[in-house]
Order: C-alpha cells, then sequence, then structure tokens
C-alpha cells in the first residue's frame, strides 16, 4: 500500500485496510466493562488507535476518530506538537473492587505514589467506598497521594455526606463527583465553605463535564472545577486539546480511556506538550496494567512510578490473537465509515 503524505485527513477505503479491531479482557470490571475493544491502525506516521465506548453515538465517537486520524496520519501542519519531557509519572487506578483485592491491583502499579480509587459505584454502599479508600491508605502510607472518581454518581447531597466522610483520608481530589455543572458548582462551593473551617477544601475535577460537553471549557468559565482532567480521544486529538487547555487556564491530569498502549502512547504525547505549568502531578495514563494483554510485546506499563514517552509497535502475532470475533470487527468498520462521514462533513476537505 502506498503511504500518503500526513497532514490532510485519510480515504476512508485506507483506513479501513489499515484496521485492524481486538478485544482484551480486563483483569477487573472498569466502568462497567470487563472486555475492551479497540480499532488498531496501522498508520503512515505510526500506529494509532480508535476506541471509543461501545455507547456513544457516532457524533460523540466521530472527535475520537479525529484523535486517531492526527495522531496516525499527522494534524493539520502533518507534525504533532513537540514534547517537552520524555517521562510522565502515573498514578495506580483502583476499579471498584472489594477492599481484601486493593494490595493486588496496586502491585501492578510499581513506584507510584498516587492512586485514583474508583467509588460510587453501581450496587456498592459508602461503605464499600470506604472500605476500598482505607485499604489504598494503608498501602501507599501517609505520604502517598489519593484521588477518588465517582463518574458522576454521587447527587450534591450524597457527594458533601461521601466527602465529608472520606475526607480523613486527605484526598488529593475527587473527580467528577456530580453529573452536571451546576451541580459541581454548587457542591464546590459547599466544600470550600467547609474547607475554610477544616483548613483546606477537597478540591474537585472535572472529566465528564470536559470531554462529553459540547463546550468543554464551559465548566472552568462556571468555576465549577479546581483542575480540569482531559483526555486526547475524547477530546479530539492533542492540538485540539492543548488549546482547550490554554483557553480554560485550569491545571490538568491527563488521563486514558481505558486504550491499549498505542492509544496510551497518544496520551502520553498530550502530557509530554503541556507547559510544565499545566500538569497537576501523576497522570492516569498507567491503565494499560488493567488488561490482561496487549497488541504489542513492549506495552506501555508503569516502572518506578512513571511512563517512558514512547511509540510502541504492535505486533502482527498478538493483533491476531487479540482479533475481534468477524461480527464486531463489522460493527467497527461500520462505525469508522460512519464517523469518517461526520467528519467529512464538518469539514470537507482534499482526500476526505
Amino acid at each position: 500500500m502506498e503511504d500518503r503524505g500526513r497532514g490532510t485527513r485519510p480515504e476512508l477505503g485506507e483506513m479501513l485496510d489499515r484496521a485492524r479491531v481486538v478485544a482484551i479482557p480486563l483483569r477487573a470490571r472498569f466502568r462497567g466493562v470487563t472486555e475492551r475493544e479497540a480499532v488498531i491502525f496501522d498508520a503512515p506516521g505510526g500506529a494509532s488507535e480508535f476506541s471509543p465506548f461501545t455507547e456513544y453515538g457516532d457524533a460523540e465517537a466521530a472527535h475520537w476518530l479525529a484523535a486517531a486520524i492526527e495522531f496516525g496520519w499527522g494534524g493539520a501542519d502533518g507534525e504533532l506538537p513537540p514534547i517537552r519531557r520524555d517521562r510522565i509519572p502515573v498514578n495506580a487506578t483502583v476499579p471498584a473492587v472489594p477492599a481484601e483485592d486493593v494490595a493486588g491491583i496496586l502491585a501492578r502499579f510499581p513506584g507510584c505514589r498516587t492512586a485514583k480509587v474508583k467509588v460510587a459505584e453501581r450496587g456498592q454502599s459508602l461503605a464499600d467506598d470506604l472500605a476500598r479508600v482505607r485499604a489504598v491508605r494503608a498501602t501507599l502510607g501517609d505520604e502517598g497521594r489519593i484521588r477518588v472518581d465517582a463518574n458522576g454518581g454521587w447527587s450534591v447531597a450524597e457527594a458533601e455526606t461521601a466527602l465529608a466522610a472520606l475526607s480523613g483520608f486527605d484526598l488529593d481530589y475527587a473527580e467528577q463527583p456530580c453529573a452536571s455543572i451546576p451541580e459541581l458548582a454548587e457542591l464546590r462551593s459547599r466544600l470550600r465553605a467547609a474547607g475554610r473551617q477544616r483548613g483546606r477544601p477537597i478540591r474537585i475535577a472535572a472529566d465528564e463535564s470536559v470531554r462529553k460537553a459540547e463546550d468543554p471549557v464551559a465548566v472552568a468559565r462556571a468555576g465549577a472545577a479546581d483542575l480540569l482532567v482531559v483526555k486526547a480521544q475524547p477530546l479530539g486529538g492533542i492540538a485540539r486539546t492543548l488549546g482547550l487547555v490554554a483557553e480554560a487556564g485550569l491545571p490538568v491530569v491527563v488521563s486514558s480511556a481505558l486504550e491499549t498502549s498505542v492509544g496510551i502512547a497518544m496520551g502520553l504525547h498530550l502530557a509530554a506538550a503541556l507547559p510544565d505549568d499545566a500538569l497537576d502531578g501523576a497522570c492516569g495514563l498507567g491503565t494499560a496494567a488493567l488488561l490482561t494483554g496487549d497488541v504489542t510485546p513492549e506495552p506501555l506499563l508503569p516502572r518506578h512510578g512513571a511512563l517512558e514517552v514512547r511509540r510502541p509497535r504492535p505486533d502482527p502475532e498478538l493483533l491476531d490473537r487479540r482479533a475481534a470475533s468477524p461480527e464486531r470487527e463489522r460493527w467497527w468498520l461500520d462505525r469508522i465509515a460512519r464517523c469518517h462521514a461526520i467528519l467529512s462533513q464538518a469539514d470537507p476537505q482534499p482526500g476526505g
């Protein structure tokens, strides 16, 4: 196949020819998912990934395809933004597992001194959250940093109660405790009032209010968050995310969308390209450790609490071993076609 120049959107046929669909089981259920499906592109600029979660509609998933095109075929000028650092500190990610499983999860993140803990899981209680966070604190020790992520699962009242109970574990921040921007603003106001009495309010980080919003910067303008969690694929790519971070004017943590190491590499490039004063501690890019396998023999797994900024090459044998069923492959290829059409209608260009 002839390589095309970088910097323009590839034709649909080329993308489909370069696509491999994989399915990789997770070590533990994560945000309701037990198997991660993804499309890996053998692109001219290096391997790229398209992996919006299956419940996302085509309009939202098209942002993920735009990111895959940028990373694999180049941005508007054919080049990716330059990087400023070659290693990125990362946090451990603890799914909503029983407390007795926490130590085993953290062992998969060697050297990580920050942990993000899933809370507000459907079907679980605040007691389950407290036990899980307590186990993380016991494993990390007093110097470790703990973040909790509710994925918008609490009301304002529930979040206020839960965070008051969790505050004894000295939380770094609470990620997306409530679903809407007005709720986040109200909760932040309440936490700041309570924090003035205790000495330090719990910070609010926005995730879904950034990556799933029509206006990703609205949460910052509303004063509803102290920092933002940004992800390269959902936000349409590295260059667009850098622009949104600059516009928001808040510190950020770069996180993954439960990708293979190919998608993680995109997030690493984003984190490495951010200005020094934009990053707020360890990034959530160590999640390849939650997969039972990968598409490369050299996966991006944490070492000494960090990831090297590099671009792993998929292995043909591993792509074959992880191949999705023919039915799922067809589903994903049809999805690419629909998303490609959305991008073409929004921004017609030669080669699109």
